[in-house]
């Protein structure tokens, strides 16, 4: 299986960049993963919320295939601690499929369209990040939920 992260605009942290990239390389010992990054959409300035949203979702349903199991990291899905979200991602990889894809939407969210095509949606926290800290929260949490899958150290409880 691969799992794949869809975002929208680059991020402009190098230290974030960094953190990143490292989590990514160890990913890559546990499972194919890609960050895909959709650029920011041009002159959004002239554009309504809703537009923005629109022109983002088109995007990103773009990316996906009908075989890929599509998850919106949104702040109204389902929130897990790590072991369990560990078990979740066993879960989808006990299932077959080949493409797990998770999205972190555009400053407005998600369009309707980008929900009505999406399987499921996770929260992280209760809590409002930036776009760009979710990327590293995000890589960081299925690290982290590979080693328990693994039974590796990296998680203590």
């Amino acid at each position: 299986m691969t799992i794949k992260l869809i975002t929208i605009g680059k991020t402009d942290n190098k230290q974030l960049t960094l953190l990143i990239d490292d989590y990514k390389k160890r990913l890559g010992f546990y499972i194919k993963f890609i960050l895909e990054i959709i650029p920011d959409i041009k002159n959004s300035k002239n554009l309504s919320e809703v537009q923005q949203k629109q022109r983002e979702g088109e995007l990103i349903l773009n990316k996906i295939s009908n075989s890929d199991v599509l998850i919106l990291l949104d702040e109204d899905g389902k929130q897990f601690d790590s072991v369990a979200f560990s078990s979740y991602l066993q879960k989808h990889m006990n299932s077959g499929i080949k493409q797990l894809v998770f999205v972190i939407g555009g400053p407005y969210g998600f369009s309707e369209a980008v929900y009505k095509n999406a399987n499921g949606k996770v929260s992280l926290s209760s809590m409002t990040f930036s776009h760009q800290m979710i990327r590293l929260f995000f890589i960081e949490q299925l690290y982290r939920g590979f080693t328990i899958l693994r039974n590796e150290p990296y998680h203590h409880r």
